[in-house]
């Protein structure tokens, strides 16, 4: 059992992106920025990105320069386009229901009459007539120039119109086929018919002699020579591996029935993310199907395996299955380009030492935390029960490797968990922390502030206090012959100023010497003992004599309310 790993890739993102009519289908990798989007979009609605909106994120309007990766979205995702500068025109809604319709998968249900066999396939909107015609060639050898069709609506006039225009019904439409009646009397080959799509009037012959024989169709279309095979189960020019595996898709329904495994429609990248990259209880393992037409197993390993019920439930249930078809050169090298760059070389040269008639091919695949592991290689050559079996093996392992990663998994959330409810109490102690200390900072400043401006407050009374200590006249002698008033002033504290002043001095003087000694006008009031007289109520340019504070007076003074 041969094993190899190879690095994981990044991850990748879905969007589905609304426009008027339209809907853009668009994966990118979670490093692209959101202005590659409408770069891409601008290619494919032909909106310029200067007059574009795209609407829809989960986390509200994001910038061009936004990376996809920071803005944690899921796999699948819902976007929206408005253009409020550009009004939809009627030729606009035209277009956009056209290119709508081009889009659209139509499914053609053709009944070859002579087979008595029906045929369902799905074709996009695009394809023309012409190219149905050739694809029911491949199936039922009959040359387009011999095929004769019922059903066709009458708007289908012209080979070469496309489905989407040619006016059969949507989703489904029922059509007939046989082989004329006269293949002589026949239309002669447009020049447009004869390409190598086409079947010469010899090969035509041949099929109608086996016929004859006996040689059941299935048998040729499984197990005949290439020169025999129906229409391929994927074209050599398709752009993109999901235009491919739709093609993969339809043919394998026509040929096996529509009881088979739902092939993954997208590149191989894709399916490997969509398999590997979620939570670990929504994993499963990838089948890789690698189909070759030019082995004699192919036919069987389809018809037997691949769309056995018990096969198909159980690769529905626990696989991403991706298809691939490696009958053309052109495919299979194109295959092992994808695969050395997804799974590396090692893997590659494994496929390509397998020889044509080992194929079909079952890889089974399984995803790991830092690389991805080829668990089995499952060849043609096997039986339904072997096929089980080794299927059930891979489950196994996968389930055990799944288990633990879904304990590794809850044990990382559980500690990411703590984690986030540790940084959250610490994070709610810092902003604690921080709102006292900015109160503290904010309380200091405070009582700095407050005790610079009562230092101010001192510092501006004791200056006026030392002025008005100044602009006193000096204190007059008993011995000057002058009319003299001495003067008694209580304070609040029970002490006591005693001062001799003359008796024509205004009360303005007294009034500055009591306020030179601490005790200003403004909040203290002067009154004498009896009877009570607020000396500060009188016109302090009136004298002592005249407030009959002579020739003597015991004062007290009172703090003003």
């Amino acid at each position: 059992m041969p094993y190899f790993f190879f690095h994981r890739q990044p991850r990748m993102l879905n969007f589905r992106v609304e426009y008027r009519q339209r809907s853009v289908e668009l994966v990118l990798e979670e490093g692209s920025t959101v202005g590659e989007i409408k770069q891409i979009l601008e290619t494919e609605l032909g909106v310029p990105v200067s007059k574009m909106q795209l609407k829809g994120w989960k986390s509200g309007d994001v910038s061009d320069s936004t990376v996809l990766r920071s803005l944690h979205l899921p796999k699948n995702n819902s976007l929206y386009v408005l253009t409020p500068d550009i009004a939809p025109t009627a030729s606009t809604s035209k277009n956009s229901a056209l290119q709508e319709s081009l889009n659209q998968n139509f499914l053609l249900v053709i009944s070859h009459r002579e087979a008595q066999r029906d045929y369902s396939l799905n074709f996009p909107g695009s394809r023309t007539i012409q190219e149905v015609k050739r694809n029911i060639s491949d199936l039922t050898n009959i040359p387009v120039r011999h095929q004769q069709w019922e059903g066709w609506p009458a708007s289908a006039s012209d080979d070469s119109m496309t489905l989407a225009v040619s006016g059969i019904s949507y989703p489904c439409h029922h059509l007939s086929v046989c082989r004329r009646s006269s293949p002589a009397n026949a239309q002669e080959p447009t020049e447009e018919c004869a390409d190598v799509h086409m079947i010469s009037d010899s090969e035509g012959d041949d099929f109608e002699d086996a016929s004859e024989f006996g040689v059941d169709d299935s048998e040729m279309f499984g197990m005949g020579s290439s020169s025999c095979r129906k229409s391929p189960m994927m074209p050599e020019n398709s752009e993109n591996e999901a235009d491919a595996l739709l093609h993969f898709t339809a043919e394998f329904s026509s040929r096996y029935g529509e009881t088979h495994p739902m092939f993954f429609i997208g590149s191989l990248e894709a399916a490997s993310q969509e398999a590997f990259y979620g939570k670990a209880r929504d994993r499963k393992l990838l089948a890789i199907y690698l189909h070759n037409d030019d082995s004699v197993l192919s036919n069987v390993f389809c018809s037997q395996m691949m769309c056995a019920d018990s096969i198909v439930s159980y690769l529905s249930q626990n696989f991403i299955t991706w298809a691939w078809d490696v009958t053309k050169e052109a495919n299979k090298a194109r295959l092992l380009t994808m695969c050395t760059r997804h799974f590396g070389s090692v893997v590659t040269q494994t496929i390509r030492t397998y020889k044509t008639d080992q194929f079909p091919l079952l890889l089974i695949v399984m995803g790991k935390r830092t690389s991805n592991e080829v668990l089995n290689v499952i060849q043609g050559n096997t039986t339904v029960d072997e096929l089980m079996m080794r299927l059930m093996g891979a489950m196994e392992i996968f389930t055990a490797q799944q288990q633990e990663d879904i304990k590794d998994e809850d044990e990382r959330e559980a500690r990411e968990m703590v984690k986030r409810e540790q940084d959250e109490a610490y994070r709610v102690s810092l902003e604690a922390d921080r709102k006292k200390r900015e109160a503290q900072e904010r309380e200091e400043a405070e009582q700095v502030r407050l005790e610079q401006m009562r230092k101010e407050q001192e510092e501006e009374k004791e200056a006026i206090r030392l002025s008005l200590e100044q602009a006193l006249p000096p204190e007059p002698v008993e011995e000057s012959g002058e009319q003299i008033s001495k003067l008694r002033i209580r304070t609040p504290s029970g002490e006591f100023l005693e001062r001799r002043f003359l008796g024509s001095c205004k009360l303005q003087v007294l009034f500055d010497f009591v306020a030179s000694k601490g005790y200003p006008f403004e909040e203290f009031k002067l009154l004498t003992t009896f009877p009570r007289r607020n000396i500060t109520q009188l016109d302090p340019g009136s004298t002592l004599l005249e407030a009959k504070l002579f020739p003597q007076e015991t004062l007290f003074l009172e703090a003003k309310e």
